[in-house]
């Protein structure tokens, strides 16, 4: 699936795709199992090629806030633990039993370095997520609850599916019976 994500991304030969794969790891977790903890310092980036993964903090009082989901042909990290080398303020788990392919930061910028179609496909993916934040800002102060459900399940429809309704709740910065109310509304709409 990397294989196949990298040729949909940019033009390899055969050779590149062998030294690329040589400084990945692959790595598999249960459903719960971390990726990362809070207090871990990231080094690493991680596509998803199966399986659903979260990133969410923990506050004292025990409460849960979901950052992001990534699910197959989605990279997932902490973007601000790599760059700063600090501890993470976040944890990365496994939401289903998940297979994710793992590059070091340090060979990942050689591989950006050695290959200018990765390094673009990467920026690439730097100003998307910066988008997505973008938009996910604007929405969480400026959309009502309901708008940003509709939001949510046009444009992540198997997240809807998949993640459990307690994590999309958490997402949405909103309660469990808050989300019920919020889906038994557009049921109705619909």
């Amino acid at each position: 699936m990397f294989k196949s994500y990298l040729d949909s991304r940019m033009s390899l030969t055969g050779a590149q795709h062998e030294w690329i794969w040589s400084n990945c790891t692959v790595k598999r977790l249960r459903k719960k199992q971390y990726l990362l903890q809070q207090g871990d310092i990231w080094k690493s980036h991680a596509f998803v090629t199966k399986g659903l993964l979260r990133t969410y903090s923990i506050d004292k009082s025990g409460i849960e806030y979901v950052i992001s989901f990534a699910m197959e042909n989605w990279w997932t990290g902490d973007r601000e633990s790599l760059m700063s080398g600090e501890p993470s303020r976040f944890n990365i788990d496994a939401i289903e039993d998940s297979e994710i392919v793992v590059i070091e930061k340090e060979k990942f910028e050689i591989i950006c370095k050695e290959i200018p179609g990765f390094n673009e496909m990467a920026n690439d993916i730097i100003q998307r997520n910066f988008i997505a934040s973008q938009i996910r800002i604007h929405e969480s102060i400026s959309s009502s609850i309901y708008e940003k459900y509709q939001s949510f399940i046009q444009r992540y429809p198997s997240f809807a599916l998949r993640a459990p309704q307690s994590m999309i709740a958490s997402y949405l910065g909103i309660t469990r019976e808050t989300l019920s109310r919020v889906r038994h509304r557009t049921a109705k709409k619909s």
